[in-house]
């Protein structure tokens, strides 16, 4: 079992930045990769990025590419996701989630085992 819980968000203006950080407790070993995922106000759940635990080789969603930089402290167990030039679009909650196992596709929410409550980033314009 895999415990999330997500800090930073809040609110920022068009063009700003915002830091999230997720820790992980529990067996943290098992996690092939850990992502984040944006819910939009219109319900829909984007792919933003993911990082391999190990590795820490990185995956960007479309709309994450050349402002968003996953991190993770493989040490603290935490993950990071540096914000920047955010735009309104960008509002919705977001979530941390990790996978378990010999998952191999950090692309498909499905592929995650474990996720936070998730937290609100609202950017205006």
């Amino acid at each position: 079992q895999v415990h999330l819980q997500e800090s930073g968000g809040g609110l920022a203006q068009a063009g700003g930045s915002l830091t999230l950080s997720c820790a992980a407790s529990g067996r943290t070993s098992t996690m092939p990769y850990m992502g984040w995922w944006h819910q939009t106000p219109e319900n829909r759940r984007e792919f933003v990025a993911a990082i391999r635990w190990n590795s820490g080789n990185t995956e960007y969603g479309y709309n994450a590419q050349d402002r968003f930089t996953i991190s993770r402290d493989h040490a603290k167990n935490t993950m990071s996701l540096q914000m920047n030039s955010l735009k309104p679009e960008d509002t919705g909650i977001y979530f941390c989630a990790a996978a378990a196992g010999f998952r191999d596709y950090p692309w498909g929410a499905d592929e995650y085992d474990y996720w936070g409550q998730g937290i609100q980033v609202t950017v205006t314009r």
